[in-house]
């Protein structure tokens, strides 16, 4: 068995918790907490998801969601919308109030990301990348 400090998944989360504090003082200015931010982050680039696709999108369990959209829909964050093409489906997208915050605090969140990456620098950052998104794509072996 490896020893504790070279297992994988504690790695993954040290250095999670490492790239994260380039971006949490200005979510906490924000008053955001980082999956807030993410599903305001998501909903911003994508303008109309489904609560699912969301979910998906953000690393978010279902209900954890439903406790972020039920606290943005009433803070007039997130609007709820029903499809055109099926009125079963409800879309989520950003209210204008959403989008402007999000306008106006992602120059900081990119400043966090520029100094990731000045201390860790482009190249190791795309190859770390593409090393994750190969972790991502891994499946169990069937037993």
């Amino acid at each position: 068995m490896k020893k504790l400090e070279d297992s994988l998944t504690l790695q993954l989360l040290r250095a999670r918790e490492s790239a994260m504090t380039f971006f949490r003082p200005v979510l906490q200015q924000a008053g955001f907490t980082e999956q807030q931010w993410r599903v305001l982050r998501v909903l911003n680039d994508h303008k109309e998801l489904e609560a699912k696709q969301l979910a998906h999108l953000c690393c978010i369990l279902s209900p954890s969601l439903t406790r972020i959209i039920k606290s943005f829909v009433e803070d007039g964050m997130i609007i709820r919308i029903r499809s055109h093409e099926d009125q079963r489906i409800t879309l989520l997208s950003l209210s204008d109030k959403a989008k402007k915050l999000v306008s106006e605090f992602r120059p900081d969140v990119d400043a966090g990301y520029k100094q990731l990456i000045d201390q860790l620098g482009e190249k190791k950052l795309k190859e770390l990348s593409s090393l994750l998104d190969e972790v991502i794509k891994l499946s169990p072996p069937n037993k």
